[in-house]
């Protein structure tokens, strides 16, 4: 009888939204229904409810850590389409957000009636950080264990979705048509000329990944090559490459901590480093590349950001960003590209260039997002269904989250020893000029 009523419940709501809103999806009721939230819903893309007590263990306990663990479980699925096909026309059309915002609030709580007096389906823990994910009390050794929770998952599953070059970071569209391939060799590039690199440059690449820039700098500019990472995967990733290609005398690659670096750097390249170092660290962080850097040396620091607030919060005041650091980056915080200058120039670095690059972001992660999808199969077969939904939902937020600002993806190039002239050329014809 409960069920009977529920299922009432749960057709009444989706009729209100498909009168009030006219969405363009359908909803997937647990006894295999199909309720259209729409006049013309897309065919097959629905949001799918396992069962009433999903609906009532939200209602509870309302919260996006919740719903994130419900999602993970298979609790609530997309059907027929990518958490991109579900979310972006909502995205795109604010007078459709406003009119869910429109409903009548009254009648909606009526309709969940059954749902509040019944049992919930409690979501058991997903893949998670089994520690301080916020990293505020950060201790030596914690930066590895939060690098490795994150790119540890395994080289074969960022295969899936990343370029042959495993770029995990922002790419840079020579046009909006171009490959995802093509705009990330660009990026490459793009940072080897914004450095100035030239043979006989001796360059260190903190975070070096899958040393992608490394090798394009050793091959394409002729310097020597070091990395540093935390990550065994990407290492090994690494060391296989430069071995492959037949570098590996150029390239010196370290499983270290970047502050444990020693050595003098005539260009030094951070990218999609940044923001796992905490705030609370960023003048250390600065301070070390002041340390390895050579009078009159380049640095490139490749980094998300977030818009300047008039109040000084911590980073996982919202709920979106601690689920980030809970379930995909523990112990990551995003600067604002004010204060991020701000602290180069304490620590003694010439800002030379700052270049925004949102908009390529949002096309990168969204390029990553729909390749993840479209091998799903796989990446289930590798990690589990769990870990795929939880990066599937990482990755479609991305894309929203570049597309309506409220992150932002900055590269700024700074100078050691601001005094007289650098070895910066009076102009950016040397990027740009053809």
């Amino acid at each position: 009888m409960g069920d009977a009523k529920q299922l009432m419940a749960a057709r009444q709501i989706a009729a209100q939204v498909r009168q009030g809103v006219n969405a363009h999806f359908s909803l997937r009721l647990w006894d295999g229904s199909l309720e259209p939230l729409g006049e013309n819903p897309v065919p097959g893309l629905a949001i799918k409810i396992a069962s009433p007590g999903v609906v009532s263990s939200i209602l509870h306990r309302p919260s996006l850590d919740r719903l994130l663990r419900h999602y993970a479980k298979g609790g609530i699925e997309v059907e027929g389409g990518s958490l991109i096909d579900l979310a972006e026309p909502l995205a795109h059309d604010r007078e459709k957000r406003r009119a869910f915002k429109r409903l009548a609030k009254g009648t909606l709580v009526r309709s969940l009636a059954p749902f509040f007096f019944a049992k919930g389906d409690h979501p058991d823990a997903t893949r998670d950080f089994a520690g301080d994910a916020e990293g505020q009390g950060r201790k030596a050794g914690d930066n590895k264990r939060f690098i490795q929770f994150h790119y540890d998952v395994g080289n074969d599953f960022y295969q899936l979705f990343l370029d042959p070059e495993m770029q995990y970071s922002c790419a840079h569209y020579p046009s909006w048509d171009a490959s995802l391939e093509d705009a990330q060799v660009n990026k490459l590039d793009l940072i080897c000329r914004k450095l100035r690199l030239k043979p006989g440059d001796v360059m260190l690449d903190i975070g070096c990944g899958w040393g992608g820039l490394l090798c394009h700098a050793v091959q394409n500019y002729g310097v020597e090559g070091h990395g540093v990472t935390l990550s065994e995967e990407q290492l090994a990733f690494a060391q296989a490459k430069v071995e492959r290609l037949g570098i590996a005398d150029q390239v010196n690659l370290h499983l270290k901590d970047y502050r444990e670096m020693d050595g003098a750097f005539d260009k030094i390249s951070s990218v999609g480093m940044y923001e796992h170092i905490g705030l609370a660290n960023i003048p250390e962080y600065f301070a070390t590349v002041q340390r390895l850097l050579k009078p009159g040396g380049l640095f490139m620091n490749h980094a998300i950001s977030r818009g300047a607030k008039r109040k000084k919060r911590k980073f996982s005041s919202r709920p979106e960003q601690r689920a980030l650091q809970k379930y995909i980056f523990p112990g990551g915080e995003l600067d604002d590209i004010g204060h991020t200058l701000s602290q180069m120039e304490i620590a003694g670095f010439e800002v030379q260039d700052v270049e925004a690059l949102r908009q390529h972001y949002q096309k990168t992660t969204r390029a990553w997002c729909e390749r993840l999808y479209k091998r799903r199969d796989e990446a289930e077969a590798m990690v589990g269904p769990e870990t795929y939904r939880i990066w599937a939902a990482y990755l479609a937020g991305c894309s929203f989250a570049f597309q309506r600002g409220s992150a932002r993806l900055y590269q700024t190039l700074a100078s050691k020893s601001p005094k007289g002239f650098t070895s910066v050329p009076p102009t950016r014809f040397d990027i740009y000029g053809g």
